[in-house]
């Protein structure tokens, strides 16, 4: 496969990336309304438009910053935080799950997309190639290259999206969870931890273009290798 080509298939990343942050946000808008807050259907963010969901950092300089990169790093990015207002919830664990709602979106695409590669496998489409450091998934002709290649970016991006947004690092979805866990424990440090998150953004941005980046590609790398395993199983 020459660089053109290779090119080419990274470029469907891009499309498959912005779909997912799209239902990653709308997965905590949707709870969000579940919990008893209308914040975010009010304002517009209860819908997959991807237009609602654009934040200049997150949605496009990082994800270009990874594609342009000579290293081979999983396209990752984040949209604008969905807005809510946790005082509208029924109660207050309602947090953690609004929280965690956008996590579990993109899990359960890598379910779906892991079904597909699967029929992709017993059909053909798709064929296993075993390599040192675990089975591989390829097409099982030039044809299908693009299908398996789709696929295999879902596969990829939204374990990175769901492992990268688990970070306890304002304002990503695990810092949220940490913050309500401090809050209910009444503990000194949650209003220090919130205030951090002023900060969070250049340190995301510290941490995608400095080394730190490979050990979080490296948890991506062994989640994803655990996912095909199960993909490839009884082949």
């Amino acid at each position: 496969m020459d660089i053109s080509s290779v090119d080419l298939l990274k470029l469907l990343g891009l499309p498959v990336l912005l779909f997912s942050i799209v239902v990653h946000e709308f997965g905590h808008a949707y709870m969000a309304y579940r919990a008893g807050d209308m914040t975010a259907a009010y304002l517009g963010r209860m819908t997959l438009n991807p237009i609602a969901h654009l934040d200049p950092i997150g949605t496009v300089l990082i994800p270009l910053i990874q594609f342009f990169s000579p290293q081979p790093v999983p396209l990752i990015g984040w949209a604008k935080p969905v807005p809510i207002n946790p005082l509208r919830f029924r109660s207050s664990e309602w947090e953690i799950f609004v929280s965690l709602a956008g996590p579990c979106s993109n899990l359960i695409l890598v379910a779906i997309s892991a079904v597909l590669m699967k029929i992709a496998l017993l059909s053909g489409v798709a064929e296993i190639t075993v390599t040192p450091y675990g089975p591989m998934i390829v097409a099982g002709s030039n044809v299908f290259t693009p299908v398996v290649a789709i696929l295999e970016f879902f596969i990829w991006i939204n374990i990175a999206l769901a492992v990268f947004n688990l970070v306890p690092i304002p304002p990503l979805d695990g810092s949220h969870v940490v913050y309500r866990l401090l809050a209910s424990a009444r503990s000194p440090l949650a209003e220090a931890y919130a205030a951090l998150g002023r900060y969070g953004y250049i340190i995301l941005l510290v941490i995608v273009i400095s080394p730190a980046w490979r050990l979080f590609a490296f948890l991506i790398h062994m989640c994803v290798s655990a996912v095909y395993r199960l993909i490839s199983w009884g082949f």
